[in-house]
């Protein structure tokens, strides 16, 4: 069952993810050469603090990190450590918090150094992929619209769309109903009704579709070596329209990130 917020509840959920995007624009700072994947994960977690929040990852099934850090091929569910980045890497980080009973949950993709025209691309057909997914939160649209956005875009240039994971219902659990394809389906999908909340999150590879995990038990990556980005932003679906929450605008998510 889709849960339906009260108003009072979307704006719980709203700030969770102001806090989520605050940390996320720090981070994209933070991405540079040589910086690694700790540390960034050491600012969230400590920032989390300052908010009187609780990483919303760590733990989660035994996950050992505040962070999700991606980098290259690797689509989702990078586990940080001492990686140090890299001129020309494409990073996806993916961050959630518990605040207040809420969750929050947002990934953005930066461009590390001197990236590549290719990889600029796929950022940034990535992030249009899920701007036209927020376009479908509407209610008496279906779920299965969503997925219908975003692969129609990322095929239509050329890239591949990760069928292993998909978006989720967020709220007062991080992972609740609906499950949210990025791709079309040929099932019935469930009507989107006035204050279901999702975290609509496409993934997209630059070559073929498929995953594997590593062994570490956490980190995905493409199978054919080919680069990913990953974004992510939670979106209520209101009577005027699709509400995003935690002002991405205000945090710099439309912005192509380039740090040297």
């Amino acid at each position: 069952m889709i849960a339906r917020r009260r108003d009072d509840e979307i704006d719980r959920i709203d700030r969770a993810c102001r806090v989520v995007r605050t940390i996320l624009d720090e981070l994209a700072e933070m991405a540079r050469v040589g910086t690694t994947t700790a540390e960034l994960d050491r600012h969230a977690e400590a920032r989390c603090e300052d908010f009187g929040a609780r990483p919303a990852f760590k733990g989660y099934m035994g996950y050992p990190a505040a962070l999700c850090v991606s980098v290259n091929e690797q689509v989702v569910h990078g586990i940080p450590g001492p990686r140090r980045l890299e001129s020309g890497d494409l990073v996806s980080i993916d961050f959630g918090v518990l605040l207040d009973g809420y969750y929050g949950d947002s990934a953005i993709t930066c461009l590390v150094g001197e990236a590549s025209e290719a990889d600029r691309e796929l950022s940034r057909v990535t992030r249009e992929c899920l701007m036209r997914a927020v376009e479908q939160v509407r209610p008496g649209r279906r779920i299965g619209d969503i997925g219908r956005a975003v692969e129609e875009h990322a095929t239509a240039h050329g890239y591949g769309v990760v069928r292993e994971f998909v978006g989720h219902g967020i709220g007062t659990r991080m992972h609740e109903e609906p499950q949210i394809p990025n791709y079309r389906t040929n099932r019935t999908t469930p009507r989107i009704e006035a204050g279901n909340v999702l975290a609509i999150e496409p993934m997209i590879t630059a070559g073929r579709p498929e995953v594997r995990v590593l062994a570490d038990g956490w980190t995905a990556v493409t199978r054919d070596g080919s680069k990913a980005a990953h974004w992510e932003l939670v979106v209520a679906a209101t009577p005027e329209g699709p509400r995003v929450l935690g002002d991405p605008v205000a945090a710099g998510c439309g912005e192509e990130r380039n740090r040297a």
